[in-house]
């Protein structure tokens, strides 16, 4: 396992994890973690080696936000310059499933890094809190529609009025979180997933994210399906399906 700026990084097989590692601070993200998370990313969504990228905290805890004695170091969060902005943004478009594996809390910046993950699987133990109101900060724009899209309208009015906590449960039915497992059961969900992803076909996941996200239109799709069938991948599915084997899939962004 390396570590690097706050993190520690392993890849085991095809899947990489990625923890933030301040335990002592319920994982506060400092400015220099903001800043370091983006090359991070760029890093591993070039490693070819990593299919899905999980996103986690030591210690129990996901993340408690950014750290606030930093706070004015990270800008004005307006959507080009902001550090967490940047952050998500990388997240957001980061080439491959992205899932956040989550016990504890999950506050402030760390519901913006959760939010910006493809899934979020949370231990049942797990609280969940959108805090601005408490520091009278403006939320991000893209974090706000963000949160209202996932969410809906009125469930993101609630969190950043009240800046109140909720725990898993209420943050599985508002759609904030997509399962709930005991907290002895997390790990072995996660992972699961994970190495089942990985297994799949990566030029699909790669196009269903560009167009779930609204990143693609008809002439991006018509171009992934083309792909498709130009590299060998959808012929290499329906030949083992009618061989009855598991695909031996070679696509990989280039």
């Amino acid at each position: 396992m390396e570590g690097t700026d706050g993190f520690e990084l392993a890849i085991d097989e095809h899947v990489a994890t990625l923890t933030i590692n301040r335990p002592a601070t319920r994982n506060a993200l400092t400015a220099a973690m903001w800043r370091a998370l983006p090359g991070i990313l760029a890093d591993l969504a070039a490693e070819s080696k990593v299919r899905v990228l999980l996103l986690t905290g030591a210690g129990g805890t996901f993340c408690s936000g950014a750290d606030i004695s930093e706070i004015h170091e990270l800008g004005d969060n307006d959507d080009d310059t902001g550090l967490t902005v940047v952050v998500e943004h990388a997240l957001v478009t980061f080439p491959k499933p992205v899932i956040a594996m989550i016990e504890g809390y999950c506050v402030g910046g760390g519901c913006q890094l959760a939010l910006a993950c493809d899934l979020r699987i949370a231990a049942t133990g797990a609280r969940f809190g959108v805090t601005p109101a408490k520091l009278g900060i403006v939320y991000p724009l893209s974090s706000t529609r963000r949160l209202a899209e996932i969410a809906g309208p009125a469930a993101a009015k609630l969190l950043l009025f009240s800046a109140e906590l909720i725990g898993a449960e209420h943050a599985l039915r508002l759609g904030l979180v997509d399962e709930v497992c005991p907290p002895e059961d997390l790990r072995e969900r996660v992972y699961g997933l994970a190495a089942t992803m990985a297994g799949r076909s990566r030029l699909t996941m790669a196009a269903a994210k560009q167009i779930i996200d609204g990143r693609a239109g008809e002439a991006e799709v018509r171009a992934w399906q083309r792909e498709a069938r130009e590299s060998g991948e959808m012929a290499e599915g329906v030949r083992a399906y009618r061989e009855g084997r598991s695909p031996g899939f070679s696509w990989d962004a280039k």
